[in-house]
């Protein structure tokens, strides 16, 4: 149970792993959780009230559904994450969902699957699937683990939002898809695209590039490959190869409202996504590839990471 008193709380069942919200108010001295679950959209129903008082270590009381004739006895104590033993390999991103998010870390840090060739893991109770290189450094692990772990979450949290009878859906909730576009001697990059739909006016998605050292994990900024890649560069060569991909229409968004841009690397060059659009517009992000010749003079040919793009 993740409880704020002041607002909303929620706990769920290690055999269903879907939250339950709870409301908190005062009732003399005792503390009345109001449990309920979503039905539909907007609507939620009563499925049940928590009654506690204070006791030695923890709170005790009543569970009661609605109408019951019978009341449940109720014992909790504080939960201390930090003594749970790791069940993932340990990374700074688990380390983190331990200290800030105990209910998500509850529910991630199992097992996960790893599928046949041992390119891709899968969280179980997510289902987000997300790529891995066999033979690959413990930091890099650690690097694809954590982000698999963002993604997870907010898959959970998303499908929390939804009512019950969207929560099985696969066209409802959070949908990842994420693959490698370039792996070499130093650099590993990936594109990330997720669909989602938590409720609200209308589904939203986004686009992500992920650029990392193979050695040490971390993120690798484009500027740091290419120092003279700047904002206003991106765009003005962006906007010249996105030309022949799009109508006038999208043509006159894009160099109004693009101003952001995800990159991704491939075999053949730099790949920039605007993500910056406005949703209404969002069907002009195309993705342009810079290729690796035109961007040589922007490079900075003395690192070793940018030397396995420009191996002659």
């Amino acid at each position: 149970m993740s409880f704020d008193p002041r607002g909303e709380s929620r706990y769920f069942y290690e055999g269903r792993s879907l939250d339950l919200f709870l409301e908190a108010r005062r009732s003399g001295n005792a503390l009345v959780l109001e449990e309920s679950v979503r039905r539909d959209f907007g609507e939620r129903v009563l499925t049940g009230c928590f009654t506690l008082m204070p006791a030695p270590g923890g709170l005790k009381g009543t569970w009661q559904a609605p109408g019951a004739a019978r009341a449940l006895e109720v014992n909790l104590t504080p939960l201390d994450t930090a003594s749970l033993p790791m069940r993932l390999p340990l990374s700074p991103g688990l380390s983190a969902l331990r200290r800030d998010d105990p209910l998500a870390f509850l529910k991630l840090n199992r097992p996960w699957v790893t599928l046949p060739g041992g390119r891709a893991v899968r969280e179980p109770l997510s289902g987000v699937t997300y790529p891995r290189v066999p033979g690959a450094s413990g930091a890099l692990n650690a690097a694809l683990q954590d982000r698999q772990l963002r993604h997870a979450a907010d898959a959970l949290d998303c499908r929390a939002t939804l009512p019950e009878s969207a929560q099985k859906d696969p066209q409802e909730g959070y949908n990842l898809s994420a693959g490698i576009t370039l792996s070499n001697a130093r650099l590993l990059s990936l594109r990330e695209d997720v669909d989602y739909y938590c409720g609200g006016a209308h589904p939203s998605y986004w686009t992500e590039g992920v650029i990392l050292d193979r050695v040490t994990g971390r993120a690798v900024p484009l500027t740091t490959l290419f120092p003279k890649l700047s904002a206003a560069r991106q765009k003005t060569l962006y906007l010249s190869g996105v030309k022949a991909q799009v109508d006038t229409d999208c043509l006159n968004v894009l160099r109004d409202s693009a101003g952001d841009f995800t990159a991704h690397l491939s075999a053949t060059g730099v790949n920039l996504t605007p993500s910056d659009l406005p949703h209404v517009v969002g069907v002009c992000a195309e993705t342009v590839t810079l290729p690796y010749a035109t961007l040589r003079g922007d490079a900075n040919l003395n690192s070793p990471l940018v030397k396995t793009l420009y191996p002659n």
